[in-house]
């Protein structure tokens, strides 16, 4: 990185001030970013993350489950027939 002339004081205090607002702003955006974290983080939101996550899977795979467990459904009310 090249090193920048300054030709007067003014100069300095000048980019000294933009350093220090630019410090600030990331410091702001810093603070920000953690509470954002921090609401996030929070039972609720990590049980409805948890059900999300797993409500896509099994509406996928609930064909699946349907045909497996059909069969002894159907064997379980047919056998309680008979027993009465």
């Amino acid at each position: 990185m090249e090193r920048k002339k300054y030709s007067s004081y003014a100069e300095i205090e000048r980019d000294l001030e933009i350093l220090k607002l630019e410090k600030e702003i990331n410091y702001q955006k810093l603070v920000l970013s953690f509470q954002k974290t921090k609401e996030s983080i929070t039972p609720q939101n990590i049980v409805n993350g948890f059900i999300s996550s797993y409500t896509g899977y099994v509406k996928k795979s609930f064909p699946e489950i349907l045909q497996s467990i059909l069969p002894f459904i159907i064997n379980w009310f047919i056998n309680r027939k008979r027993g009465d």
